[in-house]
């Protein structure tokens, strides 16, 4: 299992890459529906030169991969238009088969702005509300989390829970025993803090992921469907996202088309996770663990598809527009004056002149990010399975720097 997904329940952390997707979020007070002025993106007819293929940020990301420092994908994309997309190393070196851009790969954390958008679009139907306390739609909760724990709470990772840190080398082998699993586990959980406190943010301990959980369980109480098959068909499905879903070890193993993750272990090597069951990973972001003993979990996505993503949020097609600009408003405030919360993931008001909103993850080999630049329409995207990447934080500065033409 990895640093993000223990028997398929997301912990969410946030990378401390020193990108835009590394603010962290603390409680703070609740600005629901406070958002950004997402006006269409101003046309232009220049594209930055520092984002075209040959310009400098290509030039960089080539050259850490003919060092080995990277493996995997990065795209540029203006108005759901490609602009750069470059693949290097091995999707899985046993087969012989490279990266391309329509290689999917595990998100681990950065896959975490999805599941908002699942309990969006059930408050867009009328089906609950973010004021619906867990007790409304779930039994067998600690009757203090039922009663003062709301599904606003539980997004924003203010719900002040808690719960036991997870079996780390448990090997899972089934999508039952999975589910199994995350119920038992998420009733496990304790209220520690008042929810929408001060204290109550927890998105770097087990409690975020408890609260993800419980979350995708209302999904399924709600809808009578599980977590995995809605998604499937009413996020990814909507969004145009051919090439994502929630895969399992099975066709993690078998499919052609998803990354193998490629652990760096103690004698520099780096193995195959998804075929090393027994090995575990030195990443910071999971020390111990390995992102293949999940058997189903976290999200993995091509590049192209989380240009979709964007892309069907700009248009509203996979949200309402009025629940779309509440997906990418901010609500609480971050640890920077410059940054927020978001159901999207991290805002960040960059040059104190338009929103990025970012979200990036990591484990056992896997490195990934994602970023939206809400009044520009660009969205940046890099995706690698190996997970020692010390230059990652330096792509995504350079990343924005070409994008704003500050490079």
């Amino acid at each position: 299992m990895d640093a993000d997904s223990v028997g398929g329940v997301d912990r969410r952390r946030l990378l401390g890459w020193g990108g835009l997707a590394a603010a962290g979020v603390v409680a703070g007070a609740q600005m629901v529906g406070a958002r950004p002025g997402h006006a269409d993106p101003a046309p232009t007819d220049s594209i930055p030169p520092d984002t075209r293929p040959g310009g400098a940020y290509d030039r960089y990301v080539a050259e850490l991969a003919a060092q080995d420092k990277f493996c995997g994908v990065v795209l540029l994309a203006h108005r759901g238009r490609t602009v750069l997309s470059r693949s290097y190393g091995w999707a899985d070196r046993e087969k012989r088969i490279r990266n391309h851009e329509n290689v999917a790969f595990n998100l681990s954390s950065a896959g975490g702005p999805f599941l908002p958008v699942a309990v969006l679009q059930l408050l867009q139907q009328g089906k609950l509300t973010l004021s619906d306390t867990v007790g409304t739609h779930l039994n067998g909760i600690a009757k203090d989390i039922a009663e003062q724990v709301s599904i606003f709470h539980l997004l924003t990772e203010t719900s002040g829970i808690d719960a036991p840190m997870p079996d780390v080398h448990r090997v899972f082998n089934s999508r039952e025993e999975v589910r199994e699993y995350n119920q038992q586990w998420a009733r496990q959980a304790t209220l520690v803090a008042a929810p929408g406190s001060n204290g109550a943010a927890n998105g770097h301990t087990a409690g975020g992921g408890a609260g993800s959980a419980i979350a995708a369980q209302i999904v399924e109480a709600v809808t009578g469907r599980t977590f995995w098959d809605y998604m499937h068909e009413h996020v990814f499905g909507r969004a145009g996202m051919t090439g994502s879903a929630y895969y399992t070890r099975d066709q993690w193993l078998a499919d052609e088309h998803i990354a193998h993750p490629y652990m760096r272990q103690p004698d520099g090597s780096r193995i195959d996770a998804v075929r090393n069951l027994d090995k575990d990973s030195l990443s910071q972001q999971g020390p111990g663990e390995n992102p293949g003993r999940g058997f189903i979990g976290n999200v993995f996505a091509t590049a192209p598809d989380l240009v979709r993503f964007a892309e069907a949020l700009r248009k509203a097609t996979v949200l309402n527009r009025p629940y779309a600009d509440l997906y990418t408003g901010a609500n609480h405030p971050g640890r920077t004056p410059t940054s927020f919360s978001a159901y999207s993931g991290v805002l960040h008001i960059l040059d104190g002149r338009q929103w990025v909103s970012g979200r990036g993850g990591g484990s056992g080999g896997i490195s990934a990010n994602w970023n939206i630049y809400l009044d520009t329409g660009w969205v940046g995207v890099v995706l690698s399975n190996y997970d020692d990447l010390e230059e990652f934080g330096e792509i995504l500065d350079r990343e924005q720097k070409a994008i704003t033409g500050q490079g």
